[in-house]
């Protein structure tokens, strides 16, 4: 990171998706909200929705429209089970993918957890100038794609580029 530049927050959104899970007992979820407030980052919304591959989507939908969302985050729904549809809900939304954020959120989870990250399907991108971050259920995973993926790229003063730089250029034709 560099000092010679000012940090600039971010509106962000958590997103659970989850059968199970209410704001009393989402620990993923509240694990983003805490992380991204402890950096500065405005939480703009939180929801749980339900893993069904259409209420995710119009949730994703509905921030993706709004101007004041800059950043998408969702936790759950990113295995390999029948229930698990959450990269599906969320691709087709996507103008364009970030393949690199799957890659190396499997690169770095190896370390913890070895050949079971073969089963994440994270990823990423970007619709309508939002970025989208699609992340396992567990807080382990929230954790780690946080601190070492992309708090680092939300912010401006990480060099030598950052997402939050290319904002201003997301929605050029």
């Amino acid at each position: 990171m560099s000092n010679e530049r000012a940090f600039i927050p971010l509106n962000i959104a958590v997103l659970t998706v989850s059968d199970t899970r209410t704001l009393e007992n989402d620990t993923s979820g509240q694990t983003l909200v805490e992380r991204l407030e402890n950096t500065g980052h405005r939480l703009h919304a939180r929801r749980i929705v339900r893993d069904d591959i259409y209420a995710i989507r119009a949730v994703v939908s509905e921030w993706v429209a709004d101007a004041d969302v800059q950043v998408i985050i969702s936790t759950g729904g990113t295995g390999l089970t029948g229930r698990d549809g959450t990269p599906e809900a969320i691709r087709p939304l996507l103008d364009k993918e970030i393949d690199g954020f799957g890659e190396m959120f499997r690169f770095l989870s190896w370390a913890d957890i070895g050949t079971s990250t073969l089963q994440s399907r994270a990823t990423a991108g970007v619709a309508n100038g939002t970025y989208i971050f699609v992340l396992p259920g567990s807080s382990g995973a929230c954790r780690d794609a946080w601190d070492r993926l992309i708090q680092g790229q939300l912010d401006y003063r990480t060099r030598p580029c950052n997402m939050v730089e290319l904002m201003p250029r997301l929605l050029e034709r």
